[in-house]
């Protein structure tokens, strides 16, 4: 009876050890089967409390007259399955009859502190299936990604959601995107895991840092042209304009618009063309877009107008040519100038860290998610990373970034160097990647030493 004692007593100390300082390991040894008994106990009692139960149908209620039994009870939705993952659990439920999606959305908040969980999310899968994902514990608060992700082309691991799954930044089907963040908000690190996620990949990277280049240069070897100055960035947005227009034509020579060819093989994007004539897509990332929308004389104001109106161009246009923007900036509003809005139309993604007015939450999802704008101004500053991504079907989620250091991303960059494509129309702004010597430092000469 002692052994067994002390076997307990040091279970429950590991356990109690392992949920402070290891939740993730506490989830995956103990927590797990815990919530799950606490789930399937509890769930008639919970959703019964929670509404969301309907009263037995008419014919269940004759039944029980006709065999002189207690009448039934409401019923709750079906289980139809529940999956345990790293980092919680997974219900699929089917709703009764008279049940809808929202109903279960409501109640999330009260379902969590029902099974003592600590986050609960729901969405529809289809008519009558709704899925309920719970997390054990906050994932966000260190971040760790899974060894394995469903990375592909053009679709880069690059956060962790609240709820325990993965966010991917996926260029195909969110083709642009605005990322904002005030200053140490975790901005330039969710860019670097951006950079490092997609230089493995056959993709042109083309960056503009007006902060001369601090953030992007350290990254050029992957970078096909880089621009550390509004001037530069002009001729640069420009160059890419016209590229734009170079594989227009090549996609209108390639058509093969004909009566024995089929629909599917007519080519209307860049991922119609056949593998050996396909340009090589590109994406832009622009630091700081703020810096190029100010201006101070008129000679600026023209070029400000060109800046803008390229960035637009490239964003209703550039997507089948496979041309793809992330602008960044640690404020976005219309006080930028005409265009601005615009542009903001075009950027599909929307990312907001945590953010110092709420001008620019409203800039980020007024227009898709009013319900994102109060999250993201509720970040709080000592969780540097988390940020809010929505994108315009509505819908939102809180997000965070594994910490990646700039040498970490360095190293990634360097280590695909040979990746880096060599586009003729950007070769101008290919990065010089020579080390410039230090300059010797001049002769000072000494003060005589006094007796």
């Amino acid at each position: 009876m002692t052994a067994l004692t002390v076997v307990l007593v040091l279970v429950v100390a590991a356990a109690v050890v392992l949920r402070w300082r290891r939740p993730a390991w506490y989830w995956m040894t103990f927590g797990v089967t815990l919530a799950t008994l606490r789930v399937l106990v509890r769930y008639a009692s919970v959703m019964d409390a929670c509404g969301l139960t309907v009263p037995p149908s008419r014919w269940r209620l004759a039944l029980a007259r006709a065999a002189n039994r207690p009448a039934p009870g409401p019923r709750a939705p079906r289980i139809l399955r529940i999956r345990p993952t790293r980092t919680g659990l997974v219900l699929r439920l089917g709703l009764r009859p008279g049940q809808d999606a929202f109903d279960v959305a409501a109640s999330c908040d009260r379902l969590r502190h029902s099974f003592a969980l600590y986050g609960v999310t729901s969405r529809e899968l289809r008519s009558g299936v709704v899925e309920v994902r719970m997390t054990g514990y906050d994932v966000l608060k260190r971040v760790q990604m899974p060894a394995k992700t469903d990375a592909a082309s053009m679709r880069v691991p690059v956060a962790l959601r609240e709820d325990g799954a993965i966010h991917y930044r996926d260029y195909r089907a969110v083709p642009h995107a605005l990322t904002l963040g005030a200053t140490e908000s975790g901005k330039s690190v969710y860019q670097r895991n951006l950079v490092a996620g997609l230089a493995a990949q056959d993709v042109a990277l083309v960056g503009i840092d007006c902060k001369q280049g601090v953030e992007l240069f350290p990254l050029a070897r992957r970078f096909s042209a880089l621009a550390d100055n509004p001037d530069t960035a002009a001729h640069l947005l420009d160059a890419l304009v016209t590229h734009m227009e170079g594989v227009y034509q090549l996609i209108r020579a390639e058509q093969r618009i004909t009566a024995d060819v089929p629909d599917a093989e007519i080519a209307a994007d860049i991922w119609n063309l056949p593998d050996e004539i396909r340009p090589v897509p590109i994406v832009v990332l622009v630091d700081e877009v703020a810096e190029l929308a100010l201006y101070a004389t008129k000679e600026q104001e023209k070029r400000r107008d060109r800046i803008i109106t390229a960035l637009a161009r490239l964003a209703q246009l550039g997507r089948a040519a496979g041309i793809y923007l992330e602008v960044c900036g640690q404020r976005f509003g219309s006080e930028l100038g005409k265009g601005i809005t615009m542009l903001r139309a075009q950027l599909t993604g929307r990312t907001a860290h945590r953010v110092n007015d709420e001008a620019s939450a409203n800039m980020a999802f007024g227009d898709i998610a009013p319900d994102a704008v109060l999250a993201a101004i509720q970040i709080p500053t000592d969780m540097p990373g988390v940020a809010i991504a929505g994108d315009s079907t509505g819908g939102w989620a809180r997000i965070r970034a594994p910490h990646t250091s700039l040498r970490q991303a360095v190293n990634t960059c360097n280590r695909h160097a040979d990746l880096t494509p060599d586009l003729p129309t950007l070769a101008p702004f290919r990065p010089a990647l020579d080390v410039a010597k230090p300059l010797d430092a001049p002769a000072v000469e000494s003060i005589p030493a006094t007796a």
